[in-house]
């Protein structure tokens, strides 16, 4: 079965960027949306971002201006550039590629910000 490969994640003092990579193991068809979402610590999963076939992009408030998200089609790779970065990032992010039939989830990179 194909999966959702990320990396990119890790330590990163406040202000600090980091690139986040989502890859599919192999072809999946029929993608609405790509999006990638994170989990801190005693809270439930959140919208990060979406971008859609066209690239079109959708932010949580809260991270716009700071996050970007982009898309490679013929790779079916999925980028999160994350700039500024917060202490309140911190969180495990994870990557999703939405079908008609099938939500594929990656397994989850920690991002951490500290000092």
């Amino acid at each position: 079965q194909v999966q959702l490969v990320e990396s990119g994640g890790g330590l990163v003092q406040p202000g600090g960027s980091l690139r986040l990579s989502c890859a599919a193991s192999g072809t999946i068809r029929s993608i609405i949306f790509m999006g990638w979402y994170c989990q801190a610590p005693g809270k439930q999963r959140e919208l990060v971002a979406t971008i859609s076939n066209g690239g079109s992009a959708n932010y949580a408030d809260s991270l716009k201006g700071r996050f970007t998200i982009s898309r490679d089609n013929a790779k079916n790779t999925m980028y999160l550039q994350m700039n500024s970065l917060k202490p309140e990032d911190t969180a495990v992010y994870y990557c999703n590629f939405r079908t008609p039939l099938f939500d594929f989830w990656g397994q989850g990179t920690q991002v951490t910000v500290s000092s």
